[in-house]
């Protein structure tokens, strides 16, 4: 049965059930109604019921988390509704304030500033207008239907996260079959080697080249052992070199004066280079690694 409503709570809302029903209005483009749901509403599948009502059940697009008892894992509305959609796994691997978002929401601030080992002020002091907006606009109506600009926001947002993790998830996927993992050991220095995660030019990546490499190396478990990334210029015909978290190891402007370098920056974080020939690529960081001696 096709979806025909999107329930969830009157009253005070909060980023989990904003997000939740962004996703569901995203999919269904249906009115949202900020009501207690009825038991109609709870048995009908056309019906999604989004952080009230007492139950879990996605079959019924039921998606409350209130229920669950003091012990369970920190899942809320929108853990549930991801989970129903087959995001949830790669969303807390790609979506690093999701994890916050459910311990706020399931264990309140104060356990949250503990697990995260931060102050707790940190959270009204990063707290943002936009947020204040969204939700307050939110939280005053009783009803959003699809010509509201609030709800017109909300199905951009969700669908920004839907995109975000599927096209994530293909790019590593990509990535797999087109990076390789350089050892380089630079001439005259006594420090250990470099490895490099390197990227070979793709016209499928052309508009973003660089975009998942974080993620990747992450997802390789290989975040100790790499110090520089090498992937297509897309501003160019060659390759950009960068530091990967910010390696010390690696000053590119070493390197500015290297015929076939085009940009280096003055701090070393970065270079631009004509070169494409793997080999050259791979000089080219050996000349920019500083010797630990």
């Amino acid at each position: 049965m096709t979806i025909q409503l999107i329930v969830t709570h009157p009253g005070g809302a909060h980023k989990d059930d904003f997000l939740a029903c962004s996703l569901l209005a995203h999919l269904h483009g249906v009115p949202i109604e900020r009501r207690e749901p009825t038991e109609a509403d709870l048995a009908s599948v056309a019906t999604c019921v989004v952080d009230v009502g007492g139950v879990h059940d996605a079959g019924l697009n039921n998606f409350d988390h209130h229920q669950f008892p003091r012990d369970s894992p920190p899942l809320c509305a929108l853990s549930l509704v991801l989970q129903d959609m087959g995001l949830y796994e790669d969303a807390l691997a790609f979506c690093k304030w999701l994890r916050p978002a459910e311990w706020l929401d399931t264990l309140g601030p104060n356990e949250t500033a503990k697990l995260m080992e931060i102050p707790r002020s940190a959270f009204s002091d990063l707290n943002s207008p936009i947020d204040m907006t969204l939700l307050n606009r939110f939280a005053n109506h009783t009803e959003l239907t699809p010509e509201s600009p609030i709800y017109q926001v909300m199905c951009m947002v969700g669908e920004d996260i839907v995109n975000f993790v599927r096209s994530l998830r293909e790019r590593l996927d990509f990535l797999k079959q087109h990076c390789q993992w350089w050892t380089i050991k630079p001439d005259g220095t006594s420090g250990d080697p470099i490895h490099a995660l390197f990227l070979e030019q793709n016209d499928a990546i052309a508009n973003d080249p660089s975009f998942g490499l974080y993620a990747f190396i992450s997802e390789q478990q290989k975040e100790d052992e790499v110090q520089a990334l090498v992937y297509p210029d897309r501003r160019g015909s060659g390759y950009g070199l960068t530091r990967f978290d910010d390696c010390q190891r690696l000053n590119f402007s070493q390197i500015e004066d290297q015929d076939d370098v085009r940009f280096a920056h003055k701090r070393g974080f970065v270079a631009k280079v004509e070169a494409t020939d793997p080999d050259r690529l791979k000089e080219l960081l050996g000349l920019a690694v500083v010797d630990p001696a």
